[in-house]
């Protein structure tokens, strides 16, 4: 039986989606600050423990979003692919977001998605279908992978809404079309995506 786990903590929530076969669950936890006391006790509320070592794969967001509580998950996620030896696939959360608006880039073509910071600008990137995708699920381009704008980056620009339930079941199908074309999903090419750090991004 196939089992795969998803995460997404790029939020004030986190957002665990499972597949256990043909069986899918999900749940969004609002944890905050808490991710780090609360995490695995979330995930097991899905997924017990006993089940781990029999996971097929993973995904995980990769960001932007909040620095300690994205890293939380990229490293459990990094950690339970090296123990397991499966693949792990990383999504950043504003491409979820532009997949989850897919109908609207459809109509309204290219957009940028961004995050505003109070003092410090914008953090977007932009996204758009590719030419002749219509209603294929999955297919989404990153014109430009976000980034830290100390002004507004060129408009249009949505402000990010990011659903942490929603999103993780997203990470799922993602995760599955990946593993099931046979991608290796290297546990070590996935890292968070943090725009906004002070100092270059490292592997956990």
């Amino acid at each position: 039986m196939i089992r795969a786990l998803a995460l997404h903590s790029c939020s004030d929530s986190l957002g665990v989606a499972v597949c256990q076969g043909g069986a899918r669950a999900s749940a969004a936890f609002p944890l905050g600050r808490s991710l780090a006391n609360g995490l695995f006790t979330a995930v097991e509320s899905l997924l017990p423990a006993a089940a781990w070592p029999q996971l097929s794969w993973l995904a995980v967001a990769t960001g932007p979003g909040g620095f300690t509580g994205t890293r939380l998950t990229v490293v459990m996620a990094r950690t339970l692919a090296q123990q397991l030896n499966v693949p792990l696939y990383g999504f950043g959360s504003f491409a979820l977001v532009a997949r989850r608006r897919r109908a609207e880039l459809a109509a309204l073509g290219p957009h940028w998605i961004g995050q505003t910071l109070a003092r410090r600008g914008v953090v977007a990137g932009h996204y758009a279908l590719p030419e002749g995708a219509g209603e294929q699920p999955g297919l989404m381009l990153e014109l430009e992978a976000p980034r830290l704008w100390s002004a507004a980056p060129p408009a249009p620009l949505w402000e990010v809404q990011m659903d942490a339930e929603a999103d993780a079941l997203q990470l799922l199908d993602l995760g599955q079309q990946a593993w099931q074309a046979g991608e290796p999903g290297p546990w070590g090419q996935v890292l968070p995506c943090y725009p906004t750090s002070p100092v270059p991004e490292s592997p956990p």
